[in-house]
């Protein structure tokens, strides 16, 4: 699993997979409450989670060993 965090819209994707390549996510479920968008591929499998509020959302150990970005958090 791999984790980034971007502080500037405290937004933070959690990879579950090496990477997603473009067009490889053709599915995106949002949470009841919108804090998170669950990404799937075409066979059903949970490729990430992108999460708002990743600060309030998940532990400070975690985040702290994101990769930071400036931008969009993955491309789908």
């Amino acid at each position: 699993m791999r984790v980034e965090y971007d502080a500037s819209t405290n937004m933070a994707y959690l990879y579950l997979v090496d990477s997603i390549g473009p067009g490889e996510a053709v599915r995106q479920v949002p949470a009841e409450d919108d804090s998170a968008v669950l990404d799937y591929d075409a066979h059903g499998r949970l490729l990430g989670i992108e999460l708002s509020s990743a600060t309030r959302r998940l532990h400070p150990e975690l985040l702290a060993g994101a990769e930071k970005t400036g931008g969009e958090p993955r491309t789908r």
